[in-house]
């Protein structure tokens, strides 16, 4: 017996259709079994034979069914599916703690950011491409946008790359995704600061990479630490704002970083994801400025413009382009030309620059509220590591221990928290430190949100008297 709900919004020779279907994969109706006729069937549910004509049409042409002129309509054979083969009714998500205080990194306040203008933008970007831009960019992406990304560098960063030279990405992670192809085809392994960001170093290990990590501190990457011999093509950093201990690589150990790379002939990836936020003075400069033939530079707009964006690039030594040019045509091929162009209008325009010095003085204060907030309930038994710059900070609590139950106890409080060990390859270094995001929080909720964080952390450490 087949059920229709004629109040439903799907069809009802849709309904017939999907109904005997799933009785035919479940062996309800067995191989060669007959089915009623057209009107017989439309008779028993009060529906027009045209509709029950149609759903057996659709059947029919996808070999659910079989007919031969003058016999009637058949179950076609070889169709049951093995129970546990058929789609398991998704079981409903458990109600979830509500979320009092949120300290996830890397969140930019989007609440603040120009959506009418860049809604303006898109808008005026689609109007004004021709009709070839609506096709395929390429794999190098918008010349106009590699032109504005150049500029913006040079105005910002303190260095002006060749358009041609830059390529456009779906973000950070989308540009290690293709240099761990054009670097490691071959077997080679990739150098990585640790702790580092986790989510990259997943993104390299479901890639097939071999991981090597470096020791890292709140200065970056160890250079007396990389390995005299190692089967490695690149190392990745993060030097101007090292994720997550936030320090900047100090001159020796750049210098000293070139002359690893040059000595073995590898690259060096440099990850700049927000250095624009450096509440100190001017953004540092890049390594790329040091040595642009060894140095392949990553940048994202994912914290500056809006994550969903999905825009990023990467500079690239000439040696290497073609390669990433090949890897690129034979997998996605562009980014979305509309939005490729808005950006670059945004740029043109310098409205990314004001947008940018707005929010610096705004993420300053917030980084400031967090500090003030945790002076207030731990005093000394806190500090902050790094520099003052990004959405986030790395601090330290003394004879604290984060173990792997405090990240659960802090959820079911409705605290999420990360503790700086998920970001350790190796593990046990740095069990007395957090990572806390505050770029998309006001003061005000920030000094609530630590509140009903210290409350958890002094469960962690028992001997302060605080």
């Amino acid at each position: 017996m087949i059920t229709l709900q004629k109040t439903s919004e799907e069809p009802i020779r849709l309904q017939i259709y999907r109904r005997i279907k799933e009785k035919i994969l479940d062996g309800t109706m067995r191989e060669k079994e007959p089915l009623p006729s057209t009107r017989q069937l439309a008779d028993e549910l009060g529906v027009s034979r045209s509709t029950v004509v149609e759903a057996y049409d659709m059947l029919l042409a996808e070999g659910f069914l079989v007919s031969r002129q003058g016999a009637p309509t058949l179950v076609a054979e070889g169709l049951v599916l093995p129970r546990e083969e058929r789609r398991q009714p998704i079981e409903p998500e458990l109600e979830r703690t509500k979320v009092l205080a949120d300290f996830q990194t890397g969140r930019p306040d989007l609440n603040l950011f120009p959506r009418e203008l860049w809604t303006r933008l898109l808008t005026q970007s689609a109007a004004l491409l021709s009709p070839e831009e609506y096709g395929y960019t390429g794999p190098q992406g918008s010349y106009p946008l590699r032109q504005e990304i150049a500029a913006w560098l040079g105005r910002n960063r303190g260095f002006l790359p060749q358009p041609e030279d830059i390529f456009i990405t779906a973000g950070a992670t989308h540009a290690l995704r293709i240099l761990t192809d054009v670097l490691c085809s071959d077997g080679g392994g990739i150098l990585i600061e640790d702790p580092c960001h986790m989510g990259l170093y997943e993104t390299l290990q479901t890639c097939g990479c071999n991981i090597l990590p470096v020791p890292a501190d709140e200065q970056g990457i160890r250079t007396d630490c990389l390995p005299e011999r190692s089967n490695a093509a690149a190392v990745y950093i993060t030097p101007s704002h090292q994720f997550p201990l936030g320090g900047i690589l100090p001159a020796q150990r750049r210098t000293a970083l070139l002359r690893y790379a040059k000595e073995r002939e590898i690259y060096i990836i440099e990850d700049d994801y927000d250095s624009e936020f450096r509440f100190t003075g001017a953004p540092v400069a890049p390594l790329y400025a040091m040595d642009s033939s060894r140095v392949i530079y990553v940048g994202t707009f994912s914290k500056t413009v809006f994550p969903a964006l999905r825009i990023g690039f990467a500079i690239l030594p000439r040696e290497l382009q073609e390669r990433w040019r090949d890897i690129r045509t034979h997998s996605d091929v562009q980014n979305p030309p509309f939005e490729q162009a808005a950006l670059a209008e945004f740029l043109r325009t310098r409205k990314l620059d004001r947008h940018i010095r707005t929010m610096r003085k705004k993420y300053e204060k917030r980084r400031q509220a967090l500090l003030d907030a945790l002076d207030a309930e731990f005093g000394t038994a806190c500090r902050a590591c790094g520099d003052a710059a990004g959405l986030h900070v790395a601090i330290r609590f003394a004879r604290a221990f984060f173990d792997d139950s405090f990240e659960a106890r802090c959820e079911q409080a409705g605290i999420r928290v990360v503790t700086l060990e998920e970001h350790c390859i190796e593990k046990g270094l740095h069990t007395d430190e957090l990572v806390l995001g505050y770029g998309h929080m006001e003061p005000e909720a920030i000094a609530e949100a630590a509140s009903l964080l210290a409350v958890e952390i002094r469960r962690s450490m028992p001997r302060v008297d605080v």
